[in-house]
C-alpha cells in the first residue's frame, strides 16, 4: 500500500510551509508596511489556509518579528563571514561593504522592510526597534567600529569618527535600493538588472575606499591641481 505525500501547506511539511509564509510576507511587509500588511494575503500567497499560518505564527506581529529576524539574521550571517578573515583591516572592511551590498542585492525588498520599521519607530508607534538594535544592530556596529578602529591604528585607514562614518557608509550601501523606484523614473532604466548592480557594487567600493583609505602623495598633489 503506498503512503500519500503530505501535501504542500500541510503541517506535514513545516520547514518548507514556515518557508513559503515568511516568503509571502516579506513581499506583503515590503509593500503594505505592517498596518497595512493583510493575513488573507499572505496566507493565499503562500498557498496556505489562515489556520495553518496561525499555527506557525500567532498572530501578525508574531510573522513580523519573524520576518525581522529572517532579514537581520540572514545579514548578520553573511557579513561575520567577512569579520572572521584572517587579514588585514584594509581588507576586511571591504570584504564586509562586499557582504553586505551583496546581500541586499540579492534580498532586494529587504531595505524596504527595515525602512518601514524605522518609519514606525520614528512616529512613535509600537516597533520592534530596541529588540532589533540589541540583537543585531548594535553587534554589527560594534564589530564595523572595531576594524575601522584597528585600521587607524595600524595606518591603514585616515582619521575618521567611527560613529559618524558607520552610518555613512551603510547608507552609500543600503541606499541605492530603496531608491530604486525612483531611479528606474528618473532614467528609464531598471536599476536592479545585473548590469547595474554590478556597476554600483564597484562605485560602492570606490566610494568608501575613497573615503577611508589615505590617499598617496601623487593623490593628494593631483587634488590641488
Amino acid at each position: 500500500m503506498s503512503v500519500a505525500k503530505p501535501r504542500f501547506g500541510s503541517r506535514g511539511r513545516p520547514e518548507q510551509s514556515r518557508s513559503a509564509i515568511l516568503q509571502a510576507a516579506v513581499r506583503e511587509f515590503s509593500r503594505e508596511g505592517v498596518a497595512g500588511a493583510r493575513i488573507d494575503a499572505i496566507a493565499r500567497r503562500a498557498r496556505v489556509n489562515k489556520a495553518l499560518l496561525y499555527y506557525y505564527f500567532k498572530d501578525k506581529e508574531a510573522l513580523y518579528s519573524a520576518v525581522l529576524d529572517q532579514v537581520f539574521g540572514g545579514l548578520t550571517a553573511a557579513v561575520n563571514q567577512a569579520f572572521a578573515l584572517n587579514a588585514p583591516p584594509r581588507e576586511k572592511i571591504l570584504a564586509y561593504v562586499r557582504a553586505h551590498f551583496d546581500y541586499v542585492a540579492g534580498h532586494p525588498l529587504y531595505p524596504r522592510i527595515v525602512q518601514g520599521e524605522m518609519m514606525r519607530a520614528g512616529r512613535g508607534a509600537a516597533s520592534q526597534i530596541d529588540r532589533i538594535v540589541k540583537q543585531y544592530f548594535r553587534p554589527l556596529a560594534s564589530q564595523v567600529v572595531q576594524v575601522i578602529t584597528e585600521g587607524m591604528a595600524a595606518g591603514d585607514f585616515r582619521s575618521v569618527d567611527p560613529l559618524q562614518f558607520v552610518p555613512s557608509m551603510i547608507s552609500v550601501i543600503v541606499f541605492y535600493f530603496t531608491n530604486a523606484p525612483a531611479m528606474r523614473s528618473m532614467t528609464g532604466i531598471d536599476p536592479l538588472q545585473p548590469k547595474q548592480v554590478a556597476a554600483r557594487r564597484a562605485a560602492v567600493l570606490d566610494f568608501i575606499s575613497a573615503a577611508l583609505l589615505p590617499q598617496s602623495p601623487a593623490q593628494r598633489k593631483g587634488g590641488h591641481r
